[in-house]
């Protein structure tokens, strides 16, 4: 199993050639507006779902932050690959 992870992620063996960018708890005015509208959608694409599928997405993913975490994700995604 160690030996296919390995192969499929090559790239967590190596040290990274930049450093990470350092984490702040300030934001620019302009940061704060993007951060809360998005947090904004979220609730909007959560609150138009179904209470069926709201269920199921808490049960997969054990909590209201993590299903719209992972709908949201996927949403990215499916905007990459378009």
């Amino acid at each position: 199993m160690w030996k296919a992870l390995l192969k499929r992620f090559p790239h967590r063996l190596k040290p990274p050639s930049e450093p990470h960018p350092t984490m702040t708890d300030s934001f620019s005015e302009t940061q704060a507006s993007v951060l809360i509208g998005t947090a904004e959608k979220m609730i909007e694409v959560w609150n138009r779902l179904s209470a069926q599928k709201q269920a199921a997405l808490l049960a997969r993913f054990g909590t209201q932050e993590n299903a719209i975490a992972a709908l949201v994700t996927t949403h990215l995604l499916q905007d990459q690959d378009a």
